[in-house]
């Protein structure tokens, strides 16, 4: 079949990173974006600290901001979540929200762009991250418009995606976004350029989300997404081939995803994965619609087989229909064939059913026990067991609803490339670009 490149791969110089923090083989995104910032390991749950929480740790962005480079921050998730964190806050929990926010506030950075902030007012309510930020000469936008209308010279500027999750994210890329990833970057680039550069990280922190909810579409998409950013840095090189560096890497592996599933062998079955339009979020909602307005006794699987076929593109067949459409598929019918391609087995409807149950039933969910987190992993049991299902039968499977400590590959392109070819740990990767802004504030000097 054919296949196109992702913008990623085509990068001329590849390496594998080991990704351990200072207390634990499997890395949080604190320890692992302190590694990727600063250059030094620090303990899970960190933010650009030591592991005794006592000593900052200065990062790459800092270092560019004081050697005289203009800095933007940009994520899909919360600005004040733990990666984009690492760059320009320190703190001794990840946790620590309205703290890192107001750090954000206070900053020198030129440009934050995507997701908005977790908890900007203090607990007393006397403070609001988003007006400190003003007040310190940041132009917030909350439009698609203003957004757009944005041109050099502005100053400082927050940019916060028109549409947030519950956890001031933006929307999944398969649900819809009113500005991506990629218009989040290509305006930094726009606002950031001049004469003496500039330093800007973007993350695809969703993809990390959709890995650990165990969603193979939603991470797909998610992905090409953050490609589009990339491809978005790679053009901005071509243009300046003599001054510019990009890198491109995972804090961490999430899911432990592998094309390969027991079930199905040696073979993948890619063409189920088309039948999927909606993230597991999205489908979470139309669940949560029809348990406000179903009690448990009268609650039916069947009532929402229509739903889950137009989300995952599963079908669900009675008996009846199921021996119709064996007839119809035996006298060549390719709609039936189709139908019956796409259709629960028994085993698969069994599942599907016990999950069913279990979410309606949400005091069983939220009871904790370790055998239903080995099975849902703290998610909504039928959205779980419905990807679960849908990415087995593509020949997709999944090892954890966690991080994973197997090494991330490393791509790079451009002034000083080469350095990241070869096996090295996340530290490596702070270091070399620290001393490709050294490199390059010395230049710009000249």
């Amino acid at each position: 079949p054919g296949h196109k490149k992702l913008n990623i791969t085509q990068m001329a110089y590849q390496g594998l990173t080991t990704t351990y923090a200072a207390d634990s083989f499997i890395t949080d995104s604190a320890a692992a974006g302190t590694a990727l910032s600063s250059g030094y390991k620090t303990n899970s749950g960190v933010i650009a600290m030591d592991p005794s929480k006592t000593k900052p740790y200065e990062t790459v962005a800092e270092i560019a901001k004081k050697s005289g480079m203009k800095v933007g921050i940009v994520s899909s998730v919360s600005i004040d979540h733990a990666t984009p964190a690492c760059f320009y806050a320190h703190e001794p929990s990840r946790k620590n929200y309205h703290e890192i926010g107001m750090q954000l506030a206070v900053s020198d950075f030129d440009y934050f762009a995507g997701g908005g902030l977790k908890k900007p007012v203090s607990p007393d309510g006397k403070t609001d991250a988003y007006k400190v930020a003003e007040e310190n000469g940041f132009t917030v936008t909350r439009t698609r418009e203003d957004f757009l209308a944005l041109k050099p010279g502005v100053g400082k500027v927050f940019a916060v995606s028109p549409e947030l999750d519950a956890d001031k994210a933006l929307n999944y890329a398969i649900d819809g976004q009113t500005l991506t990833l990629g218009e989040f970057t290509r305006k930094g680039i726009e606002l950031l350029d001049g004469p003496q550069g500039f330093f800007m990280m973007i993350e695809g922190g969703k993809i990390d989300w959709s890995c650990h909810a165990n969603d193979a579409v939603t991470t797909i998409k998610d992905t090409l997404a953050f490609d589009e950013a990339v491809a978005a840095g790679l053009e901005f090189a071509a243009r300046h081939p003599e001054e510019t560096l990009v890198v491109v890497t995972g804090d961490h592996e999430t899911g432990g995803l592998t094309i390969g599933f027991a079930g199905t062998e040696y073979s993948t079955y890619l063409d189920y994965l088309g039948g999927q339009t909606m993230s597991f979020i999205a489908f979470d909602k139309v669940l949560d619609e029809y348990r406000k307005n179903t009690s448990l006794g009268d609650a039916r699987l069947e009532d929402l087989k229509e739903e889950i076929e137009k989300a995952f593109g599963l079908v669900i067949l009675g008996d009846d229909e199921r021996k119709r459409l064996d007839l119809l598929a035996a006298n060549g019918d390719t709609k039936a064939e189709e139908r019956l391609y796409f259709s629960l087995t028994e085993e698969e409807l069994r599942e599907v059913e016990k999950a069913f149950v279990r979410s309606m039933n949400k005091e069983e969910e939220k009871a904790g026990d370790k055998e239903t987190y080995l099975i849902y992993g703290g998610y909504e049991p039928l959205t779980v067991t419905l990807t679960h299902t849908l990415n087995n039968k593509a020949g997709f499977a999944w090892t954890t609803y966690a991080h994973t400590g197997v090494p991330v590959p490393t791509f790079a392109q451009g002034v000083g490339a080469d350095q990241f070819t070869g096996y090295y740990d996340n530290t490596d990767i702070g270091k070399m670009l620290i001393s490709a802004v050294g490199a390059r504030a010395l230049t710009a000097s000249r």
